[in-house]
């Protein structure tokens, strides 16, 4: 009988932890679970009744690693619901402000969690030999975008300068200026990773659609919505596109985009955008950006080094023509009003919708994060790759399978073994427990995904 339950339990999500059940009968992959298990945050009743003038830098704490993208948002919304326009200069700042942080977000991704998938490592600790320098490059690359967000926001996390119209405090634009060796730097850092993760033979393709923001030009703030089948999407009509599934072994619900899965991410943001990108990384990355469009999942990390590339470029571009002067921002005119603010956080769209009231404070609210746009998809995605490694192992004759080492032969040797009885070896188990733990990690559902990484119980 080719069946086995695969329990694994608490992997930290970016909202708390989550446990993946998959349930294995005769053979076929039956059902995937991927439940977050201590979403319930109640984030959404919390900022009632928050004054709008705080709310932004309240909203920074529901997560660490993106708080900036919630508080960008945050802000957003409010602008719409008041009707405050933003000042160019303003408009600028924000922009380096999301750049910095895509920069310091994705650098910890690719290089800390990831790459030692390409190299068959299980920790870039174990990193040897000219491995060894790809950890010394993430220190470079991470804090040129941390000093970006620091100049230009306040901080790398939990930045207070940003705020509703403007900007509290003005940066030094020598300051910024001292800033562009550092980014250089970390630019060269960067194409020397893309061509590592360009030449990783991971596959894990899965027909799927996709949705980011779009505009004029490649950036995390957008003009509209934009999907695989060439739809445009105002950003106040988001929401109306969106079915909320409510998953009975989850604390959190999930989301299909009519009627169908979707993926969000920097994968989906090179698949509709990669023709808006910077003429500079368009031209150093040409290579890479052959491969997009792409079903590839894995694909999503290659993306991420390219974006930190059109980050470094783009920032550096605003920061050369920059001029700035003392901007006071606008007094605000509260009444009973509804704003929507969507952006991209390094996961995808970032979605808030705030019902304000005349006295100045949040009547209701709605928080749509990334992570729960991308659970069903990241679901089906999961259900095929262990189908697929299932049959491999089992569906056959039961010979020695593959040797899974990493890139270029080394890390890890994930030699599969016999199965007897139909069943599946030891070494089985290992093998496709790291494959479920790549492709969870490829799209990137938290920091610490990749640190408290899995327990399985089969049975």
């Amino acid at each position: 009988m080719k069946t086995c339950d695969i329990s694994i339990q608490n992997i930290s999500k970016i909202e708390g932890h989550a446990d993946l059940d998959v349930k294995v009968r005769d053979g076929k992959v039956e059902k995937v679970t991927l439940a977050f298990t201590d979403n319930k945050r109640f984030f959404t009743q919390a900022i009632r009744g928050q004054s709008v003038e705080t709310l932004p830098q309240a909203v920074a704490r529901i997560c660490g690693t993106c708080s900036i993208a919630h508080t960008m948002c945050c802000i957003e919304a409010i602008e719409r619901a008041l009707g405050v326009e933003v000042s160019e200069q303003a408009k600028l700042l924000k922009k380096l402000t999301m750049y910095g942080m895509m920069i310091r977000d994705h650098a910890l991704h690719i290089y800390l969690f990831t790459l030692p998938d390409v190299f068959g490592k299980d920790s870039v600790l174990d990193f040897e030999g000219d491995e060894a320098q790809y950890l010394k490059d993430s220190f470079d690359v991470k804090r040129a975008g941390n000093k970006l967000s620091t100049i230009v926001a306040g901080r790398a996390v939990h930045a207070p300068f940003p705020v509703v119209g403007g900007f509290a405090n003005i940066p030094d634009v020598k300051e910024l200026k001292a800033l562009i060796p550092e980014l250089k730097l970390a630019r060269e850092k960067v194409m020397k990773v893309l061509g590592i993760y360009a030449k990783a033979k991971v596959n894990y393709v899965r027909e799927t659609n996709f949705v980011a923001l779009s505009g004029k030009e490649f950036n995390f703030l957008g003009d509209y919505i934009l999907t695989s089948d060439g739809d445009k999407i105002e950003e106040k009509d988001y929401h109306a596109h969106l079915d909320k599934v409510v998953l009975p072994y989850s604390q959190a619900v999930g989301y299909e985009f009519e009627d169908d899965t979707y993926m969000l991410g920097a994968l989906a943001r090179l698949n509709l955008n990669k023709k808006l990108l910077h003429p500079n990384t368009k031209k150093d990355c040409a290579k890479y950006l052959q491969k997009f469009p792409s079903n590839n999942i894995f694909l999503n990390n290659l993306a991420q080094g390219i974006e930190i590339v059109h980050s470094i470029d783009h920032s550096i571009e605003i920061i050369q023509n920059l001029k700035l002067k003392p901007e006071e921002p606008p007094k605000l005119k509260y009444n009973d009003c509804t704003g929507v603010g969507v952006i991209e956080a390094p996961r995808g769209i970032l979605y808030y919708l705030l019902d304000l009231k005349k006295d100045g404070t949040v009547k209701a609210g709605r928080i749509i994060t990334p992570t729960q746009q991308n659970q069903i998809n990241m679901e089906l995605d999961i259900k095929q790759l262990v189908q697929q490694e299932f049959d491999k192992r089992v569906g056959g004759s039961g010979e020695v399978g593959r040797v899974d080492k990493g890139f270029g032969g080394r890390g890890r040797d994930r030699r599969v073994g016999k199965s007897f009885g139909g069943g599946l070896s030891r070494e089985d188990k290992e093998a496709i427990q790291y494959e479920m733990e790549k492709l969870i990690r490829a799209y990137d559902p938290c920091i610490s995904c990749a640190v408290h990484f899995l327990k399985v119980n089969w049975t």
